[in-house]
């Protein structure tokens, strides 16, 4: 008794505790500091989606069908991943129609129509009872298993007494908290603030509480991830069960889970709750879209380690669904499994609370409230302020839900698992795809089509899944599942139409979408659809296009006073007034005397005015909020004379929008081009000013350049006319001169000429195969002499017998020669050396030509290919600077262009032997086919 009463007092103080989390959110949100309005809240009230079933059902699929688990939580990861585009197109049509749940969607994309609203309406109730169930027989389970568990499974089950049956009592707490937190306002479009940061809290609790018991169980009852799935591989049946090949239905099997999950994200009524009605900010998707995959992965990380644990701690006559409790009680760790039963109590109590609300707004706002309307004497009889009265349909709404799932819960619960339950919700809802997506992207879908396809998938779904499902409970003979009905094989609900081999989930959801599809599309091919539905259709679509959403769709008459006598009916008087504050702060034909008297109805004469287009449809949009579509077009229509804009008055607003954004498109796009074009002139106009400034220097280098040699040739053949007695020696030294700087100018001529050519493309070539080794020696030949007579000892290493290469002979030859010259000049002072190696790197030919000198800077590498750039020669020992070596300093830009053009490079590095500088050539070997011929 002490165990079941600690049990009881975690239990419901940790629903109080949800009580008081969810009072300060209300609290917070009056006060303007909203505590959801963030992409992690938001992401956390979408992870309701992992309920009891991703609790408890999560280990117990694992162990029964392998890792087939993991399709639920990819096919919510997939539908998240295209969120931008899917869901971000919901949010925003919600927001502008004022949607308060799936079934009002429906209904408002196919013309508001009442009938098809309650259709989903009834779907949603009849396909998510069992879900509800679901979560109920979670807790009863649990419950049980912590009261009665002893090391031999006893195959306990829920009390005979619902007085008895905590789940019923749980059931009841959630419908006076659901009651409290959900219906707060009648506008259901409104944020559910304390609901959502209840549901956020929740989220976060059965994560932990998940992932200890994972924990526990791998480094606690085990040593470690490998003695587990050692000792796991050791059993010949658990390998068979947890592998591929246990997933039922094999390759289709997958993909049929996969659409079901994926469906079923899109279209259960609580996620349609949390994604679309409770969102704050359309952005929160694009962070939510990474960060719930995310929830889902870390949630399920422990999954298989639990179920591998169950099956080898627990045998196999356990029921798997428990083995997240049963482990820890295994152990003796009774404070631990409290923990995880909280931990499941947060997972079923939040799918629970959620979806009774999404359901009863639906019940009210679909089945009640049109039914009411149409019954002109109960209509007539309600006198005054209705919008209590509203409410209090709504609490009975809730109230009769969780009472149906009880009822299910203890009627039919045990016929099947926590998993197989929660897949027969998700077929069921999975039937509202077609008319949501379709109706999203596809105008020409009609509410009669969407109406007759939901009815033909819902039955096919009913026959497939549910009737089945009453046959284990014994209320159908099982002949109808073996034998199908009127004992015809091909209408086994397990095998319709002879289709075998696939698991009930995947048979059942083809078969369904495949007949709801079709009548859908079909009868949309053949169906004309109506003004108000091809309005609604040419919003839904455009949805995404800016400016759709503001444009008043009325074209109706009515007088202020008729719309504010008929909000204050079914709104009150609050929400009235600030929902005409609202209108007119918006209506630029509103003065300030009518937006006065429209809020204190004090003033005759304005409330005598006709109403703006702008205000009609905000009271539609107000009234939508809190009956739904059908019933406040209902409303709007009762006062209004006249209707909404027909389809063409829409699809041109739609038209002229869009001509508008595309216009702004184009001239954004002109901008950005004009400002490219204006940023490349600007880059051209720097360009030339440098090219300008270079040509200048060039022109001021090359006259230096070449009027040294001229004044020197000048100057001494000056000295020879004015010196006729000069001696013969002295005559020939000066004319040695003379003939000396005529060679130099004419090499500086040749070198201009040759960089003049290689820069305007005009330098001529010719390559061909030739040895690199014998170029290098002939080359090494030609300077040997003169480079020792200046005291420069030159070596060379060359550890290839031939080296094939594509080059100019010529040109190389002196490029060469003009690489050993420069290493020469820039060799040290005491004991010049020059080493010229050649070797083959990487699939190149690569010629270096290193010198002892002081070395070139890093800034200073890449100038030295510049034209007349000369570096200053410095003397190590000293540092003292010895001024410009002889030279033009065109050698090694030429030489840089040649090696270029020959496809390879030229470049600076430090020396590897010696202690200078070391000018690398590369060139890449000759092809196979050139060194063949």
């Amino acid at each position: 008794m002490d165990r079941e009463l600690s049990v009881i007092v975690a239990a419901f103080g940790y629903l109080a505790l949800l009580f008081v989390i969810a009072a300060w959110a209300d609290r917070r949100a009056r006060q303007g500091r909203s505590v959801i309005a963030s992409p992690f809240v938001y992401t956390l009230s979408i992870a309701v989606y992992c309920t009891a079933w991703t609790f408890y059902g999560s280990v117990g699929r694992a162990a029964d069908a392998g890792p087939s688990f993991l399709l639920i939580y990819l096919g919510p990861t997939l539908a998240m991943l295209c969120g931008p585009l899917i869901i971000r197109k919901m949010v925003r049509t919600a927001r502008a129609q004022r949607i308060t749940s799936i079934a009002d969607f429906i209904s408002a994309r196919y013309g508001k129509s009442s009938r098809l609203g309650a259709l989903v309406a009834l779907v949603a109730l009849i396909g998510i009872t069992p879900y509800i169930a679901l979560q109920l027989k979670a807790i009863t389970l649990s419950h049980a298993v912590l009261m009665h568990y002893s090391p031999v499974p006893t195959g306990v089950t829920s009390a005979a007494s619902f007085l008895n049956d905590k789940s019923f009592w749980v059931a009841l707490v959630l419908a006076v908290f659901i009651m409290l937190f959900g219906t707060r306002h009648l506008d259901a479009s409104e944020r559910h603030e304390g609901m959502v940061a209840a549901i956020a809290v929740e989220s976060l609790v059965k994560l932990v509480a998940f992932l200890v018991v994972g924990l526990f169980t791998v480094f606690m009852l085990f040593d470690g991830p490998a003695d587990l799935f050692a000792r796991a591989a050791a059993q010949p049946q658990l390998q068979h069960a947890l592998s591929l090949s246990a997933v039922p239905g094999g390759a289709l099997g997958w993909i049929g889970t996969l659409l079901l999950a994926f469906l079923a994200f899109l279209t259960l009524p609580r996620q349609f709750q949390v994604l679309v009605v409770e969102n704050v900010d359309e952005r929160h998707l694009l962070r939510a879209s990474w960060l719930f995959p995310l929830y889902l992965l870390i949630i399920n990380l422990m999954v298989i380690p639990i179920a591998l644990a169950g099956l080898l701690l627990s045998g196999t006559g356990s029921d798997p669904d428990s083995f997240v409790l049963t482990l820890p009680l295994s152990a003796g760790q009774e404070g631990l499994s409290l923990f995880v039963f909280i931990g499941g109590l947060s997972a079923a109590t939040g799918m629970v609370i959620v979806e009774t609300i999404a359901l009863s707004t639906m019940v009210s706002n679909q089945l009640v409230m049109p039914l009411l309307l149409r019954a002109t004497p109960l209509s007539r009889g309600l006198r005054g302020d209705l919008s209590g009265w509203l409410l209090g349909i709504r609490r009975v709404a809730i109230a009769l839900i969780l009472l149906l799932g009880y009822l299910y819960h203890a009627l039919i619960g045990d016929a099947y698992s926590l998993v197989t339950i929660g897949l027969v919700s998700f077929a069921a809802v999975s039937q509202f795809a077609p008319a949501l997506l379709l109706g999203l992207y596809w105008r020409g879908a009609c509410g009669l089509g969407a109406g007759l396809g939901m009815l033909a998938g819902i039955a096919v779904w009913g026959y497939t899944l549910l009737l089945p499902g009453f046959a284990q409970s014994g209320w159908l003979p099982m002949s109808f599942v073996e034998q199908g009905l009127y004992h015809l094989a091909w209408l086994r609900p397990y095998a319709l139409f002879g289709l075998d081999g696939l698991d009930i989930y995947s048979h059942s959801l083809l078969w369904s979408l495949m007949a709801n599809i079709g009548v859908l599309v079909g009868v949309s091919l053949f169906t004309r659809q109506s003004r108000l539905e091809q309005t609604q259709a040419a919003l839904f679509t455009g949805a995404l296009t800016e400016g759709i959403d503001t444009a008043p769709l009325w074209q109706g008459q009515t007088t202020r006073g008729a719309l504010r006598d008929l909000l204050k009916r079914y709104l009150g008087g609050t929400a009235t007034s600030r929902v005409l504050a609202e209108a007119n702060a918006t209506d630029r034909n509103t003065s300030m005397e009518a937006c006065v008297a429209s809020a204190d109805g004090e003033n005759a004469a304005a409330m005598d005015a006709s109403a703006s287009p702008q205000l009609i449809a905000r009271a539609e949009q107000a009234l939508a909020g809190a009956l739904g579509s059908a019933s406040a077009r209902v409303l709007i229509n009762s006062v209004v004379r006249g209707e909404a804009l027909d389809r063409e008055a829409v699809l041109r607003i739609l038209d002229s929008t869009s001509q508008t954004l595309e216009y702004n498109r184009r001239l954004e796009q002109k901008s950005r081009e004009l400002a490219r074009i204006g940023e490349e002139l600007r880059g051209a106009n720097e360009r030339l000013r440098e090219l300008d400034r270079l040509k200048d220097e060039f022109v001021a280098m090359v006259s230096h350049e070449l009027r040294t040699p001229l004044t020197s040739i000048r100057a001494f053949a000056e000295i020879l006319r004015d010196s006729q007695d000069m001696p013969d020696d002295k005559r020939a030294q000066f004319l040695e001169v003379v003939v000396l700087e005529s060679q130099r100018l004419s090499r500086l001529i040749e070198e201009i000429l040759d960089l003049a050519r290689l820069e305007s493309g005009r330098l001529t070539l010719h390559p061909k195969r030739l040895d690199l080794v014998d170029l290098t020696r002939q080359s090494l030949a030609a300077v040997q002499h003169p480079i020792e007579e200046r005291g420069v000892h030159l070596e060379a290493i060359i550890d290839l017998d031939e080296a094939q290469v594509i080059g100019d002979p010529d040109r190389l030859e002196q490029v060469i020669i003009n690489l050993i010259d420069n290493a020469a000049k820039f060799a040290a002072d005491q004991a010049p050396r020059v080493l010229v190696r050649l070797e083959r790197h990487r699939g190149h030919i690569r010629l270096s030509v290193e010198d002892n000198g002081p070395g070139i800077a890093i800034e200073e590498r890449e100038r030295v290919f510049e034209k007349f750039h000369q570096l200053a020669q410095q003397s190590p020992a000293s540092g003292h600077t010895r001024g410009r070596p002889r030279g033009s300093g065109l050698g090694l830009p030429i030489s840089r262009g040649i090696v270029s053009q020959l496809g390879g490079r030229l470049w600076v590095e430090d020396a590897e032997t010696l202690d200078g500088a070391s000018l690398i050539m590369e060139l890449p070997d000759a092809p196979r086919e050139m060194q063949a011929s």
